[in-house]
């Protein structure tokens, strides 16, 4: 699902395994941006499994064979022997034993660390954004949230099927445009940082600007999400308001009972009565605030 705050945003035309294992798997995905290589395995698990009930036979024969040794008065080769068969015995059982939990997370980490590396540019970490990439990414992603959270969505009363396409796709665009801006910008800056000559400085402005211009246009993007939010919101209110006076409304013949049994002031009864006119203006207002948010999706994957 996009939004929540992902702290990894990947290319929805990911398989969908493909995706929850990097997304589940941030900190090795951040050891893996570093340079982190996993070790290669020197041993087997199944090897070290056969190797180790191997020993013990091993031990054990000689074992019985010092014993026919012994029985033969062999003394010399009874001693040499059983003090072969006993130190292969103790380095048996003190040998360390693969943790099987050690040998999983190992695994694991091999496992997210070759799905990286084949799938290296379709996920960015928000880690590796800098501060303004990550402050835009993360209003993006609460508008996505918004408009996936609300009862309007759920109802199907948007189109639940273009959100469902359309959302992951503009929240993955903006953190890929993101993540190449929060690069070059970092490049950029490193450089300038050094002291920059006037003829590099006539170079260097140019391409500040560009990135400048880079960032606006995303900002477009994400402000045109939260416009398609706000739109949502205004639907989600009138949605509500009028489930409540809906609600209200099929509890007015009791309200009317009770103000008649108890001889209250009957004037009451036409401000109840107008209950139902205003579930009326809440049905036009929730319809006009949800064409208006079709308005905005159009605009927003146009």
């Amino acid at each position: 699902m996009p939004g929540r705050h992902a702290k990894v945003i990947v290319d929805p035309e990911l398989p969908g395994d493909v995706a929850a294992l990097l997304r589940d798997h941030r900190k090795v995905l951040l050891r893996v941006e570093s340079g982190w290589v996993p070790a290669r395995r020197r041993h087997s698990p199944a090897a070290s499994a056969v190797a180790r009930p191997a020993a013990g036979v091993t031990a054990l024969v000689a074992a019985v064979y010092g014993l026919t040794l012994f029985v033969a008065e062999r003394y010399t080769p009874f001693v040499v022997i059983m003090t072969g068969s006993a130190l292969l015995m103790v380095a048996v059982l003190l040998r360390p034993r693969p943790d099987a939990e050690v040998e999983r997370r190992r695994a694991l980490e091999h496992e997210v660390y070759e799905t990286a590396r084949r799938n290296d540019g379709r996920y960015v970490l928000r880690d590796r954004l800098d501060d303004p990439a990550r402050a835009l990414m993360g209003r993006a992603q609460n508008a996505i949230d918004q408009v996936m959270d609300s009862s309007v969505h759920t109802e199907g009363l948007l189109d639940d099927a273009r959100n469902a396409v359309m959302l992951p796709a503009q929240e993955w665009e903006i953190a890929r445009l993101l993540a190449k801006l929060s690069q070059l910008r970092a490049e950029h800056q490193e450089v300038i940082s050094e002291g920059v000559t006037p003829e590099v400085a006539a170079v260097a402005e140019p391409l500040a600007h560009a990135l400048d211009s880079s960032q606006r246009a995303v900002l477009v993007r994400v402000e045109a999400l939260e416009r398609y939010a706000g739109h949502v919101a205004d639907a989600e209110r009138a949605y509500r308001a009028r489930n409540q006076i809906e609600r209200l409304s099929a509890k007015l013949p009791r309200y009317e009972e009770l103000l008649a049994e108890s001889g209250a002031d009957r004037a009451a009864v036409p401000e109840l009565s107008r209950l139902s006119d205003d579930a009326d203006r809440l049905e036009q207002a929730l319809r006009d605030s949800v064409s208006s948010a079709h308005e905005a999706f159009r605009h927003l994957s146009s």
